[in-house]
């Protein structure tokens, strides 16, 4: 897993799951701490994520409105929006775009 970028704009890559959740966690507090107004967090280059990976961007987006800030996802890959969409995660978290669930495939 790789995040770059700084405390408006990050790209995550690679996989986020359970091995690289601490890293992420740190990463992604850290910029949610350190900027003000909308963080993005571009996913367009993450290859998957799991239950705990999910937690991470969930921890974040709660960090986020606590400092006054909010969350916005990028470039969501159709299968990580199917599970958002299973989740019903798509409804509280902010999207760019949105997600069209009548186009996703079902599964």
């Amino acid at each position: 897993m790789h995040i770059r970028g700084d405390h408006a704009e990050l790209v995550v890559g690679g996989r986020l799951d359970v091995r690289s959740a601490a890293d992420a966690r740190t990463a992604l507090h850290s910029a949610v701490d350190d900027g003000a107004g909308d963080l993005v967090l571009d996913l367009s280059e993450l290859d998957s994520w799991d239950a705990t990976g999910l937690g991470v961007i969930m921890g974040a987006h709660r960090r986020a409105g606590r400092c006054g800030r909010r969350l916005v996802l990028r470039g969501v890959p159709p299968q990580m929006q199917r599970l958002l969409v299973a989740t019903r995660l798509h409804r509280i978290l902010a999207i760019e775009g949105g997600i069209g669930v009548e186009s996703l495939p079902r599964v």
